[in-house]
């Protein structure tokens, strides 16, 4: 699952069948002189994803792999890395703050930005290690020597990251992550 989320937009969008239509809604005259809403149907995972913000195809059929990203990533799940070392993808992220340098004790911080193009492979693979370890933040944040706070704030970062989370959580009968 995790190498849909590695491949260039070219590449996903290979996979997928496209489908350009007219959108309705608000927009005025010019909502529906043109086929500028882009659906994408990918076929190995058989997940949709749409978008129709733009009067612009090009930038629908953009906006359109991104949601695709970030449904794939919430939606799929794969084992959690057994691996006794951090995964690569997380690796990269992972910086020592500043004032650590003198404190030993000193956890690492998970940082990547939502717009950074790896963020939903992140996402997919804390998710991963979040079901593997039954929900638990904690167990989760261990794993990849980060805090638990830093954990939380990382998954609350994006709403539809939180709710793949909170599922997750309600699945195991744990209390929401306020």
């Amino acid at each position: 699952m995790r190498e849909y989320l590695t491949l260039s937009d070219d590449a996903l969008l290979a996979q997928c069948e496209q489908h350009i239509y007219k959108a309705s809604g608000p927009g005025g005259q010019h909502r529906n002189k043109v086929s500028s809403a882009v659906r994408l149907h990918h076929q190995p995972t058989k997940i949709t994803a749409t978008a129709n913000d733009s009067r612009s195809q090009h930038d629908n059929r953009k906006n359109a792999i991104r949601r695709l990203r970030m449904n794939i990533a919430t939606k799929l799940r794969a084992d959690a890395p057994a691996e006794t070392r951090v995964p690569e993808i997380i690796a990269r992220f992972l910086h020592l703050p500043k004032r650590a340098k003198h404190d030993a004790e000193m956890k690492n911080r998970l940082e990547v930005g939502r717009k950074h193009k790896d963020y939903w492979h992140v996402a997919a693979v804390l998710l991963d290690c979040l079901a593997a370890d039954r929900a638990q933040l904690s167990t989760t944040a261990k794993r990849f020597g980060i805090t638990t706070s830093n954990l939380i704030r990382t998954i609350k970062a994006d709403r539809h990251f939180l709710e793949a989370a909170q599922n997750l959580r309600k699945q195991h009968s744990l209390s929401p992550i306020k």
